[in-house]
């Protein structure tokens, strides 16, 4: 680490997350900085600033990068040129896509970066799509599908088969590129149908990696607006638009809701910019011919594309094969006092009484129980409500609703609140979230009992003998059992339905299944 960034980590300019690398992304729209830190499995996004530049608005018209668009991203990029330098940040890679590429003065452009001093790659469509399905990987590990990054100047398609992307197809479909389209005909009907002869004139480049029946992801932020949409509209009780889904016929009745809606009906929604707002109707009208054309089992929004995916591409193979969302709570959760190897001791000496069961995994049980510990730092007052914001609303990768509910039971039972809120269960059933608020209780007793110290998980044992909860402990360290031990113990028992006993054994016998040793204290 260089001097620079040992400062920044001293002086916490992001809150305990070194920054470590960045990403300059210049599309049709917007021109971005993304500066990362954290686990590179599941990268922690420490600035996000963006110039909306429009880079690509003339492209159609003039073949040219428009001069105040130009000035505009300049101004902007010799903003992010100092900041990269103030904070330290060599690894530093700067990408452009449609916009640049298929301008006449892309060149110049290109020039004129290299005189800040960054190293721009101009990338294909063809290349676009592939790092977008890369992205989609990542967050969602095993992906079979399709994946449709929509931005200003183009559509990216390409399919995917257990995370590997297929033939890709880059369409001048973007969102700038729309209304020339629905300009040319009369009316939505028209619009779609020109749609659909763009995407089946694509068939012979995308070949058979269109997946019928599976699930079509979709990527950017016009897309992800929609999922935004679909989300008040029901009452959705999360907020990340990320890993949201639909079937193929809600997705159907949400593009013609979106379809028929005037832009100024749409900026009187919350959470929908102006800019988003323009492009929503033709943008639902592009998701009509899409569907029709990719015949999917369900649609899927994903945050993750080409920034992530040139991320996940660096990444050795043992690296991408790490789960993402212990790999993004872990980092998370050791900044807060609980490292994975805290948790990983705790999570063990709980599994026999609380383990997971048909509702959960051993990754979840994981990530709760490291949350669960990380809530501690909490100020008491406040503690439960930000901790239940944690488990339901931060970007995790690769976690469904109803698992966002078990960790946030498993958070609430932590600290012995056990009647959770309707938002939290109306994702998952009663049976999911009693098995959640067990591994919460356990987590409590196991921290309780000798102060997450690494000794008393050492002398102390939980089990579940012939239907009891039993607690067994070395002599030694017999008095660890107090009352709030006691009180936490009869909590377990009584969620688990169980009688609990208490036995007192001589060092070595811990692990004994021989209850002669054992002395029972108390029932």
């Amino acid at each position: 680490m260089n001097l620079r960034k040992k400062r920044a980590e001293r002086d916490g300019a992001f809150s305990g997350a070194t920054p470590e690398r960045a990403i300059i992304d210049i599309g049709s729209n917007t021109v971005r900085l993304v500066v990362y830190g954290g686990s590179m499995r599941a990268p922690t996004v420490l600035l996000n600033e963006k110039v909306a530049a429009k880079l690509g608005r003339d492209i159609a018209e003039t073949g040219a990068l428009a001069n105040d668009a130009v000035d505009l991203a300049m101004r902007g990029l010799r903003r992010f040129a100092l900041l990269l330098a103030d904070l330290g940040i060599d690894d530093v890679e700067t990408i452009a896509t449609a916009a640049v590429r298929d301008a006449s003065n892309g060149k110049a452009f290109v020039n004129s970066l290299r005189s800040l001093g960054f190293d721009p790659r101009v990338i294909s469509g063809e290349e676009e799509a592939c790092l977008s399905a890369s992205g989609v990987a990542g967050a969602f590990p095993g992906a079979t599908g399709t994946v449709a990054d929509l931005g200003g100047g183009s559509l990216e398609l390409v399919g995917v088969d257990d995370g590997q992307p297929g033939g890709a197809v880059s369409l001048p479909l973007g969102t700038l590129r729309l209304p020339e389209i629905r300009a040319k005909g009369d009316g939505d009907s028209d619009m779609r149908k020109a749609l659909e002869k763009a995407l089946k004139k694509s068939a012979s480049d995308f070949g058979e990696s269109i997946g019928k029946d599976a699930p079509l992801y979709l990527v950017g932020g016009t897309w992800r607006t929609m999922a935004v949409f679909a989300m008040q509209e029901e009452g959705h009780p999360l907020s990340d638009p990320h890993g949201f889904e639909l079937s193929a016929k809600e997705a159907k009745g949400l593009a013609k809701t979106l379809a028929s809606l005037t832009p100024d009906e749409l900026k009187a929604r919350d959470r929908v910019s102006s800019m988003r707002a323009e492009k929503l109707p033709d943008a639902a009208v592009l998701l009509q011919a899409l569907m029709a054309r990719v015949g999917p089992s369900k649609i899927v929004f994903s945050s993750w594309g080409l920034r992530e995916g040139l991320l996940y591409d660096r990444l050795p193979d043992h690296g991408k094969s790490q789960d993402p969302l212990s790999a993004g709570i872990g980092v998370f959760a050791t900044q807060r006092g609980a490292p994975p190897t805290l948790a990983a001791r705790i999570a063990a000496w709980t599994v026999d009484a609380a383990p997971s069961g048909k509702h959960g995994t051993e990754r979840l049980r994981l990530a709760a129980t490291m949350l669960a510990l990380a809530s501690m730092q909490i100020e008491p007052n406040i503690r439960l409500p930000q901790a239940i914001d944690w488990a339901l609303h931060k970007r995790w990768m690769a976690i469904s609703g109803q698992e966002r509910a078990m960790l946030a039971a498993a958070i609430a039972a932590n600290g012995n609140h056990l009647n959770l809120a309707e938002h939290v269960t109306e994702l998952a059933g009663s049976d999911a979230l009693n098995e959640a608020i067990c591994w919460g209780l356990a987590v409590r007793l196991a921290r309780r009992i000798g102060a997450k110290s690494r000794r008393s998980l050492q002398v102390s044992r939980l089990i579940i003998r012939d239907g009891i909860l039993v607690l067994r402990i070395e002599e030694s360290h017999a008095a660890l059992f107090g009352l709030p031990t006691e009180k936490d113990i009869r909590l377990l028992a009584g969620q688990l339905g169980a009688e609990w006993t208490v036995e007192i054994v001589k060092a070595g016998e811990l692990h004994a299944d021989d209850e002669h040793h054992a002395k029972p204290l108390a029932k």
